[in-house]
């Protein structure tokens, strides 16, 4: 799949068939994080890759805006230091993951944000030092998805050329 069409078709995926993601996606996936550009380089993130059935629903048990978690065979867990760029790298980390899962048919959800997911952290060993951003879930998609229908504002009420306020188009 084009980078533009995974972008424009992807959608929330919050139902998972019981396959497992294989491993060299999982790798993949991984890998689309790390390569991530961040500001100055400080590549302020740690993955935590969760394929343990039992881990995971702990995790969905631990998720309040996320229980569908528990469902998924793929979690993983972004976890960020305290620095100025932090969130957005880390934001940007998780987007490259969620989109190269997306192109070879691996659907996902960001689940939680900063300060709402800290009772994941002992469960995972994560320092303390480090905010956990978001819990990631990754799988098949249990029914069918419908690519692209997305409801957004038109480009003309959120792009502007040269000057806000002034047409794109």
């Amino acid at each position: 799949m084009e980078v533009f069409d995974a972008v424009r078709t992807i959608l929330a995926v919050r139902s998972y068939k019981e396959k497992p993601v294989p491993s060299d996606l999982i790798r993949r996936i991984v890998e689309a994080g790390r390569l991530t550009g961040s500001g100055m380089n400080a590549q302020p993130w740690r993955f935590v890759v969760i394929e343990d059935r039992e881990s995971i629903r702990r995790i969905g048990a631990l998720t309040r805006t996320g229980p569908y978690v528990a469902q998924a065979p793929l979690v993983i867990v972004a976890a960020i230091e305290r620095t100025q760029f932090a969130v957005s790298d880390g934001s940007r980390a998780i987007q490259s993951m969620m989109l190269t899962a997306w192109a070879e048919g691996v659907g996902s959800n960001w689940v939680g944000f900063v300060g709402s997911l800290n009772e994941v952290k002992p469960h995972l060993g994560i320092p303390e030092e480090l905010d956990v951003l978001a819990v990631v879930p990754f799988g098949y998609p249990s029914k069918p998805v419908g690519k692209g229908k997305k409801q957004r504002k038109a480009l003309s009420e959120i792009a502007y050329r040269g000057r806000f306020g002034q047409p794109f188009a």
